[in-house]
This record gives C-alpha cells, structure tokens and sequence, in this order.
C-alpha cells in the first residue's frame, strides 16, 4: 500500500474513533442513568405490585383471583383479545399488503388513519362509540330495534378495543414489505402462481415473524386496555369488567389485596409478552435482517 493510501486508511480509523468513542466517566455515567432510571419507574413499581399483592399471603392472593367477579373479569379480558387480535390480525395484513406491494389513490390517506388512534386519546375513541351507539346516538335506535346492546356489552368493549390496537400490526408488517418489495411476489407471479398461492407461499412466510412480534403487541395492550373500555362499559361488576377496570373498583374500594392480586396478573401477563418478544428478536433477528434486505 502506498504511504498515501495508508494515510487515509489511518485518517478514516480515527475520524471512526473520534464519532463512536467517548470518555470511560461518560459511558458509566450514562449507563447509570439509565440504570436508576428503569429501576426507579419501572423495576421499583412492578416489584410493590407483587409485594403488595401477596401482603396478605399465599391463601389471599389465591382467594382474590378465585373470586367470582375476578374471575368474570378474566374471562370478559381474554373473551376481547381473542376477537379483537384476530380481527387486527387480518386489518393488519390487508392494509399492509396492499399499501406495500400496491400503488393506489389515497395511499397516503390511509396510512394517516392506521396512525390515529396513536394520536386519539382513548377516553375520546370510548366516548366516539357512546355517541355513535348510545341510547340517544346516531345508530342508537337502530341496533336498539335489532334487540343489540353495544354500549355496556361486551360489543362496545370489543369495538373500542378493536380501534386503540389496530395499528400494531400492521404498524410492524408496513416497513419490512416496503423493505422487501415486490420482487418475490413478481417472480412467483411469473412462475404461474395465483395471487392468493403467492400470498400464502412468499408474501406471508416472509413477514411471519413481524407478524407474531405484532400480534403479541396488539395482545398486550388489548389485556391492559383501561380508558376506552372504561367508557363504554359501564363497569357493570360480574358483567362488563376487565381486569384493569376491576383493579380499579377494587382499590377505589379499599380492597387493597385484591386489587394488587388481579394487577399483578396482568403484570404477569406483560412480562410473558416481554420474554416471546425478546426470544423473537433474539432468535430470528437475523431472519428479518436478512428478508428485509432481499430485494
């Protein structure tokens, strides 16, 4: 190599090392804030919820989950996410799908509304649904006349699920297809393949993982969904409670033990997301690094 060449290469080494090095003190420093930091606003908190739920010991803990408004509450959480998540589930690939292999009017229209309910507060999108299927709503007296109850029912705690999640998914399918292109598709396409064939066999074994990482998402908030819900309940107890809503019942109620039990599932819950998400970015990291720059 020429003394030029190895001048620039030197040159290029420490120009790399003057951007991406910082002092030791700095890098502790930052390291520790970030330590106290979650430890103080995430560990801290989820560790009382714990504590505080087994206070009174394992028999209460265990009576408190038994019991039969707690237990309706349970049902009623899981009864949502397993229709709202599937019903996301196929918005989510529909939308993706079509905004990122397609090119159509109004492209853009679109992704603005898989963004809103980012920027809807979610006691506005439960007060959105009184208005439309209330009593005194715009489709009231109709659903009222089929003899369907919306508001305080389990469809009105569906529906106002359905909007605060529908952008998980198809939040996690859009950037990978965009990244992926149409390449694949074309050429199965040209092979003869059916557009459906060709869903089924290329576009969906490439986007499987960000499909499940999105899934998951969508499942976790569903479970832990408070203010719209809270709305259009009703907070009828043994009826129309989740297990958010009914943590709140109880601790307004005194019931300290009880509230803290049926939390701490739902932090239970959380963490069981945490630890799949985590495995997924762990394991197939390099699947979805890989799909997203085949092109």
């Amino acid at each position: 190599m020429s003394d030029a060449g190895a001048t620039a290469v030197a040159t290029a080494r420490y120009a790399r090392r003057e951007v991406t090095t910082e002092p030791i003190y700095i890098r502790r420093a930052l390291t520790g804030i970030a330590v106290v930091f979650l430890a103080f606003f995430l560990l801290l908190p989820l560790v009382t919820v714990f504590i505080e739920a087994l206070r009174g010991g394992i028999g209460a803990y265990v009576t408190a989950l038994m019991d039969s408004d707690a237990l309706a509450a349970i049902r009623l959480t899981l009864l949502v996410a397993a229709i709202s998540v599937p019903a996301n589930l196929i918005f989510g690939l529909a939308a993706a799908w079509a905004i990122a292999k397609f090119e159509f009017k109004g492209k853009s229209f679109l992704v603005t509304l898989i963004d809103l309910p980012f920027s809807v507060s979610p006691v506005t999108a439960g007060l959105i649904y009184v208005l439309l299927f209330g009593a005194h709503g715009f489709f009231g007296p109709w659903v009222q006349d089929a003899g369907i109850q919306v508001i305080f029912a389990v469809p009105g705690i569906v529906l106002a699920t359905i909007f605060v999640t529908f952008p998980f998914v198809a939040r996690e399918l859009i950037p990978l297809m965009q990244e992926q292109g149409t390449r694949d598709e074309e050429a199965a396409l040209s092979l003869g393949a059916t557009g459906f064939k060709t869903f089924f066999r290329v576009t969906l074994p490439n986007v499987k993982w960000a499909l499940l990482y999105g899934v998951l998402l969508c499942n976790a908030r569903a479970m832990g969904e408070f203010g719209a819900v809270s709305v259009v309940s009703g907070k009828i107890r043994g009826q129309t409670n989740t297990m958010p809503l009914q943590v709140e019942i109880l601790y307004n109620e005194y019931m300290y033990v009880a509230a803290f039990a049926i939390a701490s599932l739902l932090a239970l819950l959380a963490l069981l997301t945490l630890a799949v998400k985590t495995a997924l970015e762990w394991r197939f990291a390099d699947s979805l690094a890989g799909a997203g720059n085949r092109r």
